[in-house]
C-alpha cells in the first residue's frame, strides 16, 4: 500500500485544504479516525472501485467485469465516481483527478462525515479486529484485543491466501469454487459478530443419566449367564450411539448458513479456507448495507453545514450549489439515500430544538398549536449525535419517520400494475409508505433463510427453511443457490418455502432439480 500511496499523494494545495477542513470538522464535534486522502485518475478510480475500495483483493474474474462496467458507464456519461472512503483505521479516501477545487473540498467534508459514522455507529463495531484477525465481539473483548480496523491488510492477506491455493490447484478450480461461495455470500447472520460464541447448554434431561439396558429376569445365581456384562456393555454403547445419531444438527434453526457450512460441510482444507475468506468479507460489508441511508445522510448533512458555514468563499457558492443539487436530486420511483437521510436528520434536529416530541406533543390535537410549537429546548445537535451512534436504517426510519415528514417530502409507495403494464403509485398513506420502506430495508431486501436439519430423513441431506414474511423466492435464483449449496455440502440440498399458500420443497441432488408441493393443513 505504501508504494501506491507514494504514487498518488495529494498535491500541496489539496493537503492545505485537507488540514483546514479537518480542523473545521473536529471543531464541529465530529470524531473520526486519521484520514489519508489520495488522488487518482479515472482509470485508477475505476480499478479501486471494482475492488470495493481496496487496493488489493483475492483473484477472481468478477473484479474485471466490474471494472469494465464502471469504465463503460463513465465513458458513456452515465455515471462518475467522485470519491470513495474505506472503513479502516486509518481511513483511506480517494479523490478524483480533474475535479474542481470546490468539488474536492465538498468531497473532503463529505468523507469526514463518513469516517465519523464508521468510528461511532454501533453497527460498525463488528468490523473491529482482534490480534488474530477475527471479528471481535465488542461485548466480550479477548485478551490482546486490538481496536483498530486494519481491513486493508486483512483484504491483502485474503488475497495471499487465495493465491496460494490458486498456485497449488489452478485458477479454474479455485475460481469455480469461489463462484459458488459468492452466490451464497448473503446467507449470513448480520448479527453474528455481536453474538459471541458460547457452549451449548447441557441437556438437563439427559445430562447425567446413566443409559439403562433392559435385562432378562433371572435368579441371582444365573445373572452372569442370562445377562453377561460384556453383552450389557455392548448394548449400552449401541443405544448411546443411536441416541447421538437421533440428535438434530443444528439443534435450533441457524441463520448463519455460511458459518454452519464452515463447521459441518465435508470440505477440503483449501475449500474451507476460501469459504472463510468469503464469509469474513461478507460480514465486513454488512454494516454498510444496514446503514446506507443514515451513513450517506450524515455525510451529506455535515458537508452541507461545513461548506456553507466555514469552507466556501462567495465565489464558490454557485458551483457548490450545482453539485449539491445533483447529489440530492430524485427521480420518480427511486429512493435517494442522500436526500432521505439528510432531510430526516434535519427534521430530527428541528424537532428536538423546538421540543416537538414527548407525551405533551403527542397528546396535542390542535394543528395550529402543533404547527407553531417551539419550546426552544435546543437539543437538536445532541440528539443527532445520539441517533448517529445508536441506530441503523430500519430503526431510524421506524422511530423518526412521521406523517408530516412524509407529506412534506411527497413520499409514496409504488408497485407493478399488471393491468397497465407499468409501475404505478399504490398509496400515499403514511402507514403504507412506512411499512413498504421498512420491508425493503429489512435484511437488505434478502429473504430469511435458515439451516433446519443437516440429516434430513436420515439421508445426510441438508434442509433449509425460508421464513416467508411476505417475500417470495425467485425460482431462478433458488435453483442456482441450491446448486452452489450442493457443491459445498456435497450431498443433496432441499429448501422449504411457500408458494401460492402451499408448502413447496425445492431439491437439487447434484444432477437435476425437483420440487414437491404439500397442501397446508
Amino acid at each position: 500500500m505504501s508504494e501506491f500511496a507514494l504514487k498518488t499523494a495529494l498535491p500541496q494545495y489539496l493537503r492545505t485544504e485537507q488540514e483546514r477542513i479537518e480542523k473545521f470538522a473536529a471543531a464541529a464535534g465530529l470524531d473520526f479516525f486519521p484520514t489519508v486522502f489520495e488522488i487518482l485518475t479515472y482509470d485508477q478510480m475505476n480499478e479501486i472501485a471494482a475492488y470495493g475500495g481496496f487496493p488489493n483483493r483475492y483473484p477472481h474474474w468478477r473484479w474485471g467485469m466490474d471494472y469494465e462496467q464502471l469504465s463503460k458507464s463513465y465513458e458513456y456519461g452515465l455515471s462518475k465516481i467522485y470519491e470513495m472512503v474505506i472503513n479502516n483505521n486509518p481511513s483511506y479516501a480517494y479523490l478524483l483527478e480533474g475535479n474542481s477545487l470546490t468539488d474536492q473540498k465538498l468531497v473532503m467534508a463529505h468523507v469526514y462525515g463518513h469516517v465519523d459514522f464508521f468510528k461511532n455507529n454501533f453497527c460498525f463495531r463488528s468490523t473491529d479486529l482482534d490480534t488474530g484477525g477475527r471479528t471481535a465481539n465488542p461485548a466480550v473483548r479477548p485478551e490482546g484485543y486490538d481496536p483498530n480496523r486494519r481491513w486493508i491488510d486483512k483484504m491483502a492477506n485474503h488475497g495471499s491466501r487465495v493465491r496460494r491455493h490458486v498456485a497449488r490447484h489452478g485458477i479454474t478450480k479455485v475460481e469455480e469454487f469461489i463462484d459458488h461461495c459468492l452466490s451464497l455470500e448473503n446467507l449470513i447472520d448480520p448479527h453474528a459478530a455481536f453474538s459471541g460464541k458460547s457452549a451449548p447448554p447441557p441437556d438437563e434431561e439427559d445430562g447425567d443419566q446413566e443409559e439403562e439396558v433392559p435385562r432378562l429376569r433371572s435368579k441371582d445365581y444365573m445373572e452372569s449367564f442370562i445377562n453377561p456384562v460384556e453383552y450389557l456393555e455392548e448394548q449400552k454403547q449401541k443405544r448411546i450411539a443411536a441416541k447421538e445419531r437421533a440428535k438434530k444438527t443444528p439443534e435450533k434453526r441457524q441463520r448463519d448458513v455460511l458459518g454452519f457450512l464452515l463447521e459441518f460441510a465435508p470440505l477440503e482444507r483449501w475449500e474451507r479456507d476460501v469459504l472463510e475468506v468469503i464469509r469474513e468479507e461478507a460480514l465486513y460489508f454488512v454494516p454498510q448495507m444496514q446503514t446506507k441511508i443514515m451513513n450517506e445522510g450524515w455525510a451529506t448533512y455535515w458537508h452541507s453545514k461545513l461548506m456553507t458555514e466555514k469552507i466556501l468563499d462567495a465565489s464558490e457558492i454557485i458551483d457548490y450549489a450545482d453539485n449539491a443539487a445533483g447529489v440530492l436530486a430524485t427521480s420518480g420511483g427511486r429512493l435517494n439515500p442522500y436526500k432521505l437521510g439528510v432531510e430526516l436528520y434535519r427534521n430530527v434536529e428541528e424537532r428536538w430544538d423546538k421540543g416537538q416530541f414527548g407525551k405533551e406533543w403527542e397528546d396535542c390535537d390542535d394543528l395550529d398549536e402543533k404547527k407553531n410549537w417551539n419550546t426552544r429546548l435546543g437539543l437538536g445537535k445532541k440528539k443527532l449525535f445520539e441517533v448517529r451512534a445508536l441506530y441503523n436504517d430500519v430503526t431510524f426510519i421506524d422511530e423518526f419517520l412521521t406523517p408530516e415528514f412524509c407529506r412534506d417530502q411527497k413520499l409514496f409507495s409504488f408497485g407493478w400494475s399488471n393491468r397497465n403494464d407499468r409501475y404505478e403509485i399504490e398509496s400515499r398513506e403514511f402507514k403504507a409508505v412506512k411499512e413498504k420502506m421498512l420491508f425493503q430495508l429489512t435484511n437488505a431486501g434478502n429473504p430469511f433463510i435458515y439451516v433446519d436439519d443437516s440429516n434430513h430423513d436420515n439421508r445426510g441431506e441438508l434442509l433449509l427453511r425460508h421464513d416467508h414474511q411476505g417475500l417470495e423466492l425467485r425460482a431462478d435464483y433458488a435453483k442456482e443457490v441450491l446448486k452452489s449449496l450442493a457443491r459445498v455440502w456435497k450431498r443433496p440440498v432441499i429448501i422449504q418455502t411457500i408458494a401460492d399458500g402451499k408448502e413447496v420443497y425445492l431439491r437439487f441432488d447434484g444432477r437435476e432439480h425437483s420440487s414437491k408441493t404439500v397442501a397446508k393443513a
